[in-house]
């Protein structure tokens, strides 16, 4: 997977989410189903930045790992 995979996926789980809260039901990724994605994604490419990627989703930094 390369680096435009792991954003698009990054912006589907937030977009669920994001939907979810404005909807006022249950996230349907949690911390943990995240939190395997994440090992997922590392095991495709040792290059992935996990701490960058859970911020991402987390929106406390950009796509590009600057912090918001």
């Amino acid at each position: 997977m390369s680096k435009k995979h792991f954003i698009a996926l990054a912006d589907a789980i937030r977009w669920a989410n994001n939907r979810a809260t404005l909807l006022d039901i249950s996230k349907p990724y949690g911390t943990d189903a995240i939190e395997d994605l994440a090992d997922f994604c590392q095991a495709q490419n040792s290059n992935f930045n996990r701490e960058r990627w859970l911020g991402y989703i987390a929106d406390t930094n950009d796509k590009n790992g600057g912090k918001r």
